[in-house]
């Protein structure tokens, strides 16, 4: 039977923000060591991350005050996502893609898999020119973007869109995500789950594609 690699994109694919706070400040002419937020690096320093993981403000709303913060550094009024992005990455996406990333969906697809992207904004965050830059998204065989849809996981109805845009039933789908409530999400839709650990990228790869039996 036909499997799939489903991942989320923010984190996942890409490295994050608060593991690319060099790249951002040379990018925006901002002194090293002004972007001092860790999220779950740091979560003891970051109250505002804690308030997204106890449920208090979702991820966008997150990101939409660090996007306004550092707009602010600048003199400037940032009231999106992308714009943070553009500004911050724009120059060079790729740079931030994880190797540990293309090597496992190159894995995957030469093993026959599929692959899918689902993410809750990926064209919000990252806006349709600079994503269609990101050389890894060209193996996608489907992208399923709430910026469009409006169905954020961990909605059972995001999974359900994914599975079905891939023909495939969803315990046939591994899914990879840093967020827990995204993979508890996939879990009860019926897909098998691995949580992301972003401080070791290729040990939580290899084990989605152990459970998708991939080399």
């Amino acid at each position: 039977m036909t499997r799939a690699l489903v991942l989320d994109f923010g984190g996942v694919v890409t490295r994050t923000l608060f593991e690319t706070h060099a790249i951002t400040e040379a990018a925006l002419g901002l002194a090293p060591g002004t972007l001092k937020w860790r999220g779950p690096f740091d979560a003891q320093s970051d109250p505002l991350w804690r308030d997204m993981e106890a449920g208090h403000l979702t991820e966008r709303d997150y990101w939409l005050a660090r996007a306004r913060e550092v707009g602010a550094l600048l003199g400037e009024d940032w009231e999106r996502m992308e714009t943070f992005v553009v500004r911050a990455r724009g120059a060079d996406p790729d740079a931030v893609i994880r190797p540990e990333a293309v090597a496992a969906i190159e894995a995957a697809k030469a093993a026959g898999c599929r692959v899918a992207i689902l993410s809750n904004e990926l064209d919000l965050f990252y806006g349709r020119e600079l994503r269609s830059r990101v050389a890894v998204l060209r193996h996608a065989d489907c992208i399923v973007d709430a910026t469009y849809t409006g169905i954020l996981k961990p909605d059972p109805r995001a999974y359900a869109l994914c599975v079905e845009q891939l023909g495939l039933p969803a315990a046939a789908c591994v899914f990879v995500d840093d967020q827990r409530r995204n993979v508890e999400g996939a879990i009860e839709a019926g897909m098998r789950a691995v949580r992301f650990d972003i401080a070791r990228p290729a040990e939580s790869f290899r084990r989605a594609l152990d459970l998708l039996a991939v080399p």
